[in-house]
């Protein structure tokens, strides 16, 4: 069985809805056993109408306290040793889960990880990554928001890390990797990308070199490497076209009868679509670098989307991730 240590009580919705997504992924892999770490009689409420089947594989740990989402990293890890959040790292730390997945408060969550499992050698801050849905597959991108600010040295190492994922979790031989930046030429861009493209071209990774935003999207790249700060802001960016998209084809579809009835004749066409694109499908960043695996799951996660989250940690976990990046890192092996 492969333990995974679940944050149930942060996050936007009610602790019921991320039972639901554990309880969704242990369908999903009989080979999932879950911890679920929260209030118990929330959660005994939630795994009673399961069957024993499901229940069996559900273990609960106590949690006396919640991380907010206003709370302040440093007052996270001082006064709420007891969260959910904090539980559920320990129980990584400890060796009694392979990974944990939290929907809760960015800033505590990275602070926490940071704190009790430390970075692996080499590696000065760890960074979130996450795969984008792009024209042919899929692009992975950090940092989606686990530092604001990056120094040169601290991209070259998200582009190791973010290569050696790209290459020994999702078999990509040589991934390609680029620098974020306003243009593709040499000079454009501040101090800190002219640096990290300095270190880059230096690096023995298969770097490209810059790369602007539409990039992301068009399968030039396998991996985009970025600041925090930039990150997280063009991922919200795209998660916000994709809503207003999807808002707009449904009012489209529906201002007459033959707008109607175009929208039954393309409705399975635009169902294939939509469902490559969506977010729910591509839930659960890796905070990679750390001697240890955390999953972000979005804050306002649904239980599908939760359930993929978990699903990600599950993957991390089967294919070794923080032994490769150890391991990789140590031999100076990321290209």
């Amino acid at each position: 069985m492969l333990p995974i240590a679940i944050d149930v009580m942060s996050g936007d919705h009610e602790p019921r809805e991320y039972v639901a997504g554990a309880l969704r992924a242990l369908r999903d892999d009989p080979q999932l056993r879950v911890q679920l770490v929260g209030e118990p009689q929330l959660i005994a409420s939630a795994l009673a109408p399961l069957p024993a089947s499901v229940r069996e594989r559900a273990d609960v740990v106590a949690a006396s306290q919640v991380v907010a989402m206003e709370d302040k990293p440093r007052e996270a890890i001082r006064r709420k040793k007891g969260s959910s959040m904090r539980l559920a790292v320990d129980l990584v730390q400890d060796g009694r889960a392979c990974a944990c997945v939290s929907a809760g408060n960015t800033g505590a969550l990275t602070a926490i990880a940071h704190f009790v499992l430390g970075t692996l050698p080499g590696v000065e801050r760890a960074a979130i990554i996450s795969a984008i849905p792009a024209a042919h597959g899929h692009t992975h991108m950090l940092d989606l928001g686990a530092n604001t600010k990056a120094t040169p040295e601290q991209l070259r190492q998200f582009a190791a890390m973010g290569a050696i994922i790209a290459r020994d979790v999702y078999g990509l031989a040589a991934p390609r990797i680029g620098l974020l930046n306003i243009g593709e030429e040499d000079m454009k861009g501040h101090e800190v990308v002219q640096a990290a493209h300095a270190l880059l071209t230096r690096s023995g990774l298969n770097y490209v070199g810059f790369v602007e935003g539409d990039d992301i999207f068009a399968g030039t790249v396998d991996v985009v490497v970025t600041d925090g700060f930039t990150g997280n802001v063009a991922l919200k960016t795209m998660e916000g076209v994709a809503g207003l998209i999807a808002d707009r084809m449904r009012q489209e579809f529906q201002s007459s009868f033959l707008d109607r009835l175009a929208g039954l004749i393309a409705g399975p066409v635009l169902r294939r679509a939509a469902a490559g694109l969506d977010p729910r499908r591509y839930n659960g960043a890796c905070m990679v670098g750390l001697a240890g695996i955390v999953v972000k799951s979005h804050g306002r996660a649904d239980g599908v989307a939760f359930a993929r989250a978990i699903g990600t940690a599950a993957l991390a976990a089967r294919r070794g991730l923080t032994a490769h990046i150890a391991n990789a890192l140590a031999e100076g092996a990321a290209n």
